[in-house]
């Protein structure tokens, strides 16, 4: 026994490699030629040795689970019944390849039933897929054990990877094809056959989206679809199609028929009825199931004055009544190399794929026909010497040789007349013998005709195209166009109380960061309790429609919406786990948002007397990390200011203090700051907006003083200012 030193990195990735390319290959993605998986091809072939066609009786899924397993996918047998499942569910693929008997799962998401309980046997459009397979019309393997042989891929009369889709995770890729309508895609093959230099563009004027087996609609703009399709990635936005049903007194109801693809209905359901419990669809008064095989949902609203469109918006907004469909045209080509075509490569490489099955099968029959001429020559040259023929079968031992030394008779021509009957030998054989003879020459000629004229070749693909396409015409059940295409929906402006319930509230956070929303506004400040150590920081009234902005030291202002804070009877949470602040990050000031103030202006200052002048809407943050407004490096954000007046009080830490027009501050929407106030020693105290004519005020402790001399301290920007008027607070606060 020899052993070889290798490197671990090399043995790793070797074996890693071998592993990927076989996931790739013999398990998630489909041949482009045939849209199938090998566990589906092996099924699908399995069926047919088992003479399960369309016509004939049903057999247990176990039996067929257990000839696939044992002769040619040597896998779990669940993973095989789960995908000879999927082939026979009428909502999960376009087109079923297998006809089932018994219970295959439902669109509520339940299992089927166990294998030894199910019947099945395969479909028309199965049997479409496999024509020719008994006519060399593709290569065969052997199997994994070596005992039997397996066809490599499906001859495959229609484009089966588009019209049922497919999808899967491999090693490092992925692929996700929606379902077609057959006859739009058999139309769109059509046109590319007959003129090979159209565009997807083009093509799209004849698949114009997916069709999924659950119908809805489909809001999707043609750019975005013409796309997708150019580059084999996208995806499609889908929606449940519904309609409002007229009840008494000026009611009504809405009816929901078609959910979206894959989506299951039970979960579907159970996530509105969390929304709904949760207050999270204010508009929406009940729901409840009717449907039977039929989908039919039942939305009731709040109060017939509810616009029955803004309450589907919500719906679509917080549930998978409103999906995106993933494209990834992500397959095995014909050498069995991965990888994404656009939607007219897919086409041209089934129309390839029918090509060499046509010049094979054609090979088969000229072979055939070939064979039998052979034998009619020698049939005929018997007939024109059949008494000599006799006499030699009669008298000779070995009659062949001396039969084609006579005639020039081949041996197989010699054996086919010794194994004549002699009810063949009458005068009526002969005549059937040369017509047939006629008969076959004719289409000898034709199908040579056929190899040689690519021209023929083109038209005889766009009959059997033809065929295919009247067997599941759009007036059919399975081929109509179950997803109904609309334009994109239009941008609706969804009042804020169609997804939360308004409710008035008091929001609380402590010193220490703990924060929570009190049901009402008639909470007293010495009522609310807070953790040992702790004590309150801002009370703010609020209603649950509004939003927090939460201005920190850091510069940073963060988002927080008011209906997503805790509710409990505890201490809150902390406000760290609803945004993303860094360690050394603190809370300056909370400020309540409501959408009708996005213009207003705020004024933000850092301790070094810097600052500037920006909107409320410019301090919305979309994410949990904040928005950084304003720039601080060696000192720290400080205070924030709405601007309530034409001139702004500043005094500083040296309790200098400084008055001049607001307009003197520019506005911004993020950045250092201009100098507000300058200092010699300490930094920014504090800051108030006012009004000029009505005078300056602040507190001394219960009572407000007014000044409304105030020439000694008017200046402009950037001033160091003068001491204040006698009686101002020694904390240098307003």
């Amino acid at each position: 026994m020899k052993v070889h030193d290798v490197q671990l990195v090399e043995a790793l990735g070797e074996r890693y490699l071998s592993y990927a390319l076989s996931t790739i290959m013999q398990r998630s993605l489909p041949d482009v030629r045939d849209g199938l998986k090998p566990v589906h091809r092996r099924l699908l072939y399995a069926m047919r040795e088992l003479k399960l066609d369309p016509k004939s009786g049903y057999k247990k899924c176990a039996r067929v689970v257990g000839d696939v397993m044992g002769k040619f996918h040597p896998h779990g047998e669940v993973a095989i019944y789960d995908a000879m499942v999927r082939l026979a569910q009428g909502f999960a693929v376009r087109l079923p390849l297998v006809d089932g008997q018994g219970n295959f799962g439902n669109i509520d998401g339940d299992n089927a039933a166990a294998m030894r309980y199910t019947e099945a046997r395969l479909t028309a459009a199965a049997e479409a897929l496999m024509e020719g397979l008994d006519q060399n019309a593709v290569d065969f393997k052997t199997t994994y054990d070596g005992e039997n042989e397996e066809p490599v891929v499906m001859p495959a009369t229609f484009p089966n990877l588009l019209v049922n889709g497919a999808s899967g995770i491999a090693v490092g890729m992925a692929t996700s094809i929606p379902p077609h309508n057959l006859s739009e895609v058999c139309e769109a093959l059509i046109a590319l056959i007959r003129n090979p230099d159209m565009e997807v563009k083009h093509l799209i004027k004849f698949i114009q989206g997916p069709d999924f087996p659950t119908g809805g609609v489909l809001v999707e703009s043609r750019e975005a679809i013409l796309k997708a399709y150019e580059t084999g990635r996208g995806s499609f936005r889908l929606r449940a199609k519904w309609e409002v049903e007229k009840l008494e007194f000026g009611q009504y109801q809405i009816v929901v028929t078609e959910i979206p693809y894959l989506v299951q209905k039970s979960k579907l359901i159970e996530k509105i009825a969390d929304l709904l419990a949760n207050k999270k669809l204010p508009l929406l008064g009940d729901m409840h199931d009717e449907s039977t095989d039929q989908v039919r949902l039942i939305f009731t609203p709040k109060s017939r004055s509810v616009d029955p469109f803004v309450l589907m918006e919500s719906l679509f907004l917080h549930s998978d009544l409103d999906v995106r469909i993933p494209l990834n045209l992500n397959v095995v080509d014909h050498r069995g190399i991965p990888g994404v075509m656009n939607l007219k490569k897919v086409l041209e490489a089934f129309y390839q794929h029918r090509l060499e099955v046509l010049e094979r099968i054609t090979c088969f029959r000229l072979d055939k026909i070939n064979h039998r001429l052979t034998l009619l020559d020698g049939y005929l040259i018997a007939y024109l010497n059949i008494d000599e023929v006799i006499r030699l079968i009669r008298e000779e031992d070995y009659p062949s040789p001396l039969m084609q030394e006579r005639w020039g008779l081949t041996e197989i021509q010699a054996e086919a007349i010794l194994n004549m009957r002699l009810r063949s030998l009458r005068k009526l054989e002969e005549i059937e013998i040369k017509k047939e003879h006629e008969t076959l020459s004719e289409e000898k000629a034709g199908l040579l005709a056929l190899l040689k004229t690519p021209n023929l070749q083109q038209e005889k693909i766009i009959e059997s195209l033809k065929t295919i396409q009247a067997q599941f015409n759009k007036k059919t059940t399975l081929g109509r166009r179950m997803t109904l295409l609309a334009d994109p929906p239009q941008e609706r402006i969804i009042p804020i109380e169609a997804v939360i319930e308004r409710e008035p509230v008091t929001v609380v956070c402590s010193e220490k960061g703990w924060i929570r929303a009190l049901r009402g506004h008639n909470v007293e400040k010495n009522d609310v309790q807070y953790k040992d150590g702790d004590r309150g920081s801002f009370i703010l009234k609020a209603e649950t429609t509004d939003k927090l902005l939460v201005f920190t030291n850091l510069g940073r202002f963060y988002t927080l919406p008011i209906d997503k804070l805790s509710r409990g009877r505890g201490h809150g949470e902390p406000i760290r786990l609803a945004i993303d602040m860094a360690q050394e990050e603190e809370v300056i000031d909370i400020l309540i948002h409501l959408p009708q103030q996005q213009d207003v202006k705020i004024l933000v200052a850092s301790s070094d007397g810097r600052g500037f002048i920006t909107s409320r809407k410019d301090l919305l943050a979309q994410t949990r990390t904040g928005k950084q407004i304003l720039n601080v490096e060696k000192a720290k954000a400080l205070l924030c200011r709405e601007v309530t007046g034409d001139h702004i009080a500043i005094i500083g830490e040296n309790r200098k203090l400084l008055i001049y027009k607001a307009n003197e501050i520019p506005k911004m929407t993020r950045g250092k700051g201009v100098i507000l106030q300058r200092y010699k020693d300490g930094g920014l105290s504090d800051i108030k907006f006012f009004t000029l004519e009505q005078g300056l005020s602040w507190k001394i402790g219960d009572k407000t003083r007014l000044e409304t001399n105030l020439l000694p301290w008017l200046g402009k920007r950037g001033q160091g200012g003068k001491l204040p008027p006698p009686g101002f607070p020694r904390s240098n606060h307003f």
